[in-house]
């Protein structure tokens, strides 16, 4: 017979469940608070606009980064793949042919037009050091869509042609190449300028004024950078590349236009290797050398205009290497599947706001092009300021370390 429990217990009972109970509840409203705490309205339409905003912005610059990159790199692939757009016949020598890419070089080059560079590439590439092939350019150059931000990260030497500016970042850009790890190019074009016949021109009146010889074919050499360049580069760069370019009789010279439209161009380039070792110690000596150099390499392209060829060394053969070709297709490759998978997922193109942005970005980026093809018209370059002649004692002396009669 079961007994039933007193009052007090009874009461005790009914407390404890209750606690329970209490506590129960309490939990309950605690988690449901942390999941559904009631935000205001305003408060909702803020966090809405900002989630928006972070959606579209990354949207938005993701479609921006690809309507400059695509575009300008599928062209360049398509356009080095398919149509090899510049053909670079070399001459020079069998040691120097297989020393090309192996050892630091300093190139000193005449400068036929603005796409020289372009030229300097397809040559670095084929000798296998294009990512360690760097050269000495005007600062504007810097500002040139896509090709002149690549030359920036690439650690490029940009000057502003005043030599009061450009003597220190010359010198410290060439003491940063002391310890590059791979072996380099460093182009420099001594002319200072591209060649046209208004700065041909300036540059025989100018001869003709101080008694240098009369150039033809090229411009008088700017010799500060030159010796600035030997002096810190002597104790770790083995040789001068002296390169001569020129265009045949049966080509249209190169320009960034034929380059776009994927119409060939062929060049013709001379490649004389010098030991650093032999050049003279002396500055001046060492600037008459560099114009005894281009003194010599006009003789050498009145040749060319005659003969259509630089006979005298044998012509080499610089195929694209398999490993280059590897690398281009499997960027290329990246390239548009990266881009299509792209578009495809982002929300600006599911819309006509997306739609119209998009456009606009590509219109952007195709007048900047037009501007990249305008600034290497040579028509376009402006006549080299030429140095007037100062005479002392009756006799002439040239300025900006060109010449001294003594």
């Amino acid at each position: 017979m079961h007994r039933l429990p007193s009052c007090r217990a009874r009461d005790s009972l009914k407390y404890e469940t209750a606690f329970k109970a209490r506590g129960q509840s309490r939990r309950v409203r605690r988690s449901r608070s942390a999941h559904n705490f009631p935000i205001h309205s305003s408060s909702r339409h803020h966090i809405h606009t900002l989630r928006c905003f972070d959606s579209v912005g990354s949207s938005g610059m993701a479609i921006a980064a690809a309507a400059v990159i695509v575009p300008v790199g599928v062209l360049f692939f398509i356009s080095g793949l398919f149509t090899n757009a510049i053909q670079v016949q070399l001459y020079t020598d069998p040691e120097t042919f297989k020393l090309m890419g192996k050892e630091h070089a300093l190139l000193i080059s005449n400068h036929r037009s603005d796409i020289d560079w372009v030229v300097g590439w397809v040559l670095a590439q084929r000798s296998g050091c294009l990512g360690s092939t760097l050269a000495v350019m005007k600062k504007s150059s810097v500002y040139l869509p896509v090709i002149g931000w690549s030359m920036f990260f690439s650690e490029y030497l940009f000057l502003e042609r005043s030599w009061a500016k450009d003597e220190s970042t010359l010198k410290s850009g060439l003491k940063r190449l002391q310890d590059y790890p791979l072996p380099f190019w460093l182009a420099l074009f001594v002319e200072g300028t591209r060649f046209t016949q208004a700065k041909l021109l300036a540059a025989q009146e100018y001869a003709a004024s101080t008694g240098l010889p009369i150039p033809r074919n090229v411009l008088i050499p700017r010799t500060k950078g030159f010796v600035t360049a030997v002096n810190h580069m002597r104790s770790f760069v083995p040789a001068i590349y002296e390169v001569t370019v020129a265009i045949p009789k049966s080509s249209p010279a190169p320009t960034m236009l034929r380059i776009f439209k994927g119409q060939p161009s062929v060049v013709h380039i001379h490649m004389k290797r010098h030991m650093m070792k032999d050049l003279p110690e002396n500055d001046d000596d060492i600037a008459q050398w560099c114009r005894d150099v281009f003194v010599a390499k006009d003789k050498l392209l009145d040749k060319h205009i005659t003969e259509d060829s630089f006979g005298e060394e044998k012509l080499q053969n610089i195929g694209r290497p398999a490993k280059s070709l590897v690398v281009v297709v499997s960027w290329a490759c990246l390239l548009i599947v990266g881009a299509i998978k792209l578009f495809q997922s982002s929300p600006l193109l599911s819309s006509w706001k997306g739609i119209t942005v998009s456009a606009t970005l590509l219109a952007v980026i195709t007048i900047l092009m037009q501007i990249l093809i305008n600034f290497t018209q040579l028509e376009r370059s402006t006549p080299a300021k030429v140095a007037p002649a100062k005479r002392q004692n009756g006799k002439k002396v040239v300025e900006n370390g060109q010449r001294k009669d003594e």
